[in-house]
């Protein structure tokens, strides 16, 4: 019996990696198929990922500087770092949100592992974001701000905005299956959302109830996190690191959860 056992593990095992390797490249194709998608007959192409908040940048700070400007240094570089990691909170969201569905003509005919769909729109933003630094930089050299030692702990905070994006994502994608309402209800969540997080400005201006409040905004922590290691240069301590993974673990594994309990629903409701 020991022998014929450790032949199952090890063929459970190969199929396992099997698997693996197999949604890795379907990872890979969605990811490709949707940067061809959003820049085809673009002229700048890619470009647009750094032009884009950079405009948008300088759009809020026409609007926004003069009420700001006495209490916010370098409030351009304070703006785009907000804006950035915020962003990409709401596109991966907000697509993976509608991942499944928009996918169902493949999971109807093909067996899939149907979590790289609401996952690749994660990724997908990720690497948007990662390009867009070249807008943070470009800024911040104007501005002559260096770089701070602090940016190694930059790859800690993307590993938390991935756990917190990719649990958040598969919740919804899963939920909005059988309840298409949740579509238009997140639309008026991340506007709200928005404005609850100081983007654009100064969190002094709470009042002391919602200061309180906004200890359960993740977004507020991690934007936080993000300007405290790239304008401040100070070091995130370990409760602000504890605060931020907790958010993301409690959010992957509901969206885990959540996603592996329904899914097997999805090609009855798609």
């Amino acid at each position: 019996m020991a022998p014929e056992s450790t032949t199952n593990k090890r063929i459970e095992r190969r199929t396992q990696v099997t698997e693996f390797q197999h949604s890795w490249f379907i990872l890979r194709q969605l990811v490709t198929k949707d940067f061809k998608l959003k820049y085809r007959r673009s002229v700048l192409g890619v470009a647009w990922s750094v032009l884009n908040p950079l405009l948008m940048m300088l759009v809020m700070t026409a609007v926004f500087s003069y009420m700001f400007r006495f209490s916010i240094e370098y409030y351009p570089v304070y703006l785009i770092l907000g804006n950035i990691l915020f962003n990409m909170m709401n596109r991966s969201t907000t697509d993976a949100l509608k991942s499944i569905i928009f996918s169902a003509p493949l999971i109807k005919k093909v067996k899939i592992n149907k979590i790289v769909f609401p996952l690749e729109k994660v990724i997908f933003e990720l690497v948007n974001f990662l390009i867009s630094l070249i807008a943070v930089a470009l800024v911040m050299a104007f501005f002559r701000i260096a770089p701070t030692v602090n940016l190694v702990f930059l790859p800690l905070l993307l590993v938390y905005m991935i756990l917190f994006c990719s649990g958040l994502g598969m919740m919804l994608s899963a939920l909005v299956v059988f309840f298409r309402d949740i579509e238009h209800l997140w639309s008026v969540i991340i506007t709200a959302w928005t404005y609850a997080t100081p983007l654009f400005y100064p969190a002094e201006l709470w009042p002391e109830w919602l200061a309180k409040l906004e200890m359960f905004n993740p977004m507020y922590h991690y934007v936080t996190y993000f300007r405290d290691i790239a304008l401040w240069n100070i070091t995130p301590d370990i409760q602000l690191n504890a605060i931020c993974l907790g958010f993301a673990l409690i959010q992957f594994g509901i969206g885990w959860f959540v996603f592996q309990k329904t899914q097997n629903k999805f090609v009855l409701y798609v």
